[in-house]
C-alpha cells in the first residue's frame, strides 16, 4: 500500500519537468492521475515547451506503474479547458482528492519584450488561481478533505529574477501564488483541506538548464550576484521537490496548512 493509495490527483504542467516528476512519484505511491499540460509553446519563452509526445510518455509511465491516468492537453489561462478536464477526471476517479498547481513559465529574454510580463503572470498566478478555482467546488461538496499544493519558487521568498519583464513577473508571480495560499488556507480550513507551497532552488529541468535561459542569466549582473545554495549543489534534482509535494499531499502532513516549505539546498537562509 502506497501513501497515496486510494486519492486521485490532478497536475497541471504534467507533461514535463518538475510536473511530470510529481506524476511519477505520487503514481509510484499509489494515486491515480489527472494531468494537464498546455503541450505547445509561448511567444515570450525562450526554452521549448512540453509536446503531445511528452504528455503521452508520461501516460505511459503512468500505466506501466499500474495506476490509472487521464491526460489532457489544456492551458491554464483557458479556465473553461481546465475545468472541463477537471471533471473528467472526477467522472472517471469519483473525485479528485490532491491538487498539484505545478504549470508555470520564465520568460527570461535577451531582448525584452514588454508581453513577457503579462504571460508569466497570466500562467504562473492567474494559471495557479484557476486550477485551484476548478477544484474547489468538487472538494468542498465531496467532503473528504484533500490536499492543495502550490509550486512558488525561491524566487517567491526573495528579490531575486533580475530586471527585465520576465525576470520582474517571475518574481511578482511567484510572491502572488503565495498570497493565494495563506488566503486560500485560511479559506478552506474548515473543510480539511490543506492548502501549502512549496519552493525550489534551481531544478536540473529545461527551465534551468536550457542554453537561452544560461545565457540570460550570464548577462544578467542581478542574476550573477545572486549567492550559491548554502548547501554543495549547483540545482537540485526534480525528485526532491517531487519528494515534498508527496509528503504535503499524504496523511503524513495531515495537520500541515499555510506553510511556505523551501526545497532549496539553504539558498533561502543565505540571502
Amino acid at each position: 500500500m502506497g501513501r497515496l493509495a486510494g486519492k486521485t490527483a490532478f497536475i497541471t504542467g504534467a507533461a514535463g519537468g518538475l510536473g511530470r516528476s510529481h506524476v511519477r512519484r505520487l503514481a509510484e505511491e499509489g494515486a491515480d492521475i489527472v494531468a494537464v499540460d498546455i503541450c505547445r509553446s509561448i511567444d515570450t519563452v525562450p526554452y521549448p515547451l512540453s509536446t503531445p509526445a511528452e504528455l503521452q510518455s508520461t501516460v505511459e509511465e503512468v500505466e506501466v506503474l499500474g495506476r490509472r491516468i487521464i491526460a489532457r492537453e489544456a492551458d491554464v489561462r483557458d479556465r473553461q479547458a481546465l475545468q472541463a478536464a477537471f471533471d473528467e477526471g472526477v467522472k472517471e476517479f469519483g473525485g479528485i482528492d490532491v491538487v498539484v498547481a505545478n504549470a508555470g513559465i520564465a520568460p527570461m529574454l535577451i531582448e525584452d519584450r514588454p508581453q513577457a510580463w503579462q504571460d508569466v503572470i497570466d500562467v504562473n498566478l492567474t494559471g495557479t488561481f484557476n486550477t485551484v478555482e476548478v477544484a474547489i467546488p468538487s472538494m468542498i461538496e465531496r467532503d473528504h478533505g484533500g490536499s492543495v499544493i502550490i509550486i512558488s519558487s525561491t524566487a517567491g521568498l526573495t528579490g531575486i529574477g533580475g530586471s527585465s519583464n520576465g525576470g520582474l513577473g517571475y518574481s511578482a508571480s511567484k510572491h502572488g501564488v503565495v498570497g493565494l495560499m495563506r488566503s486560500y488556507a485560511n479559506n478552506l480550513a474548515e473543510h480539511s483541506i490543506r492548502v501549502n507551497s512549496v519552493h525550489p532552488t534551481g531544478v536540473s529541468t529545461r527551465m534551468v538548464t536550457d542554453p537561452a535561459i544560461l545565457e540570460f542569466v550570464a548577462q544578467d549582473a542581478g542574476a550573477q550576484r545572486m549567492p550559491p545554495n548554502a548547501l554543495p549543489v549547483e540545482a537540485v534534482e526534480p525528485v526532491d521537490v517531487s519528494n515534498a509535494v508527496l509528503w504535503l499531499a499524504s496523511d503524513e502532513a495531515r495537520y500541515v496548512t499555510g506553510i511556505m516549505l523551501p526545497v532549496d539546498a539553504g539558498f533561502t537562509n543565505r540571502r
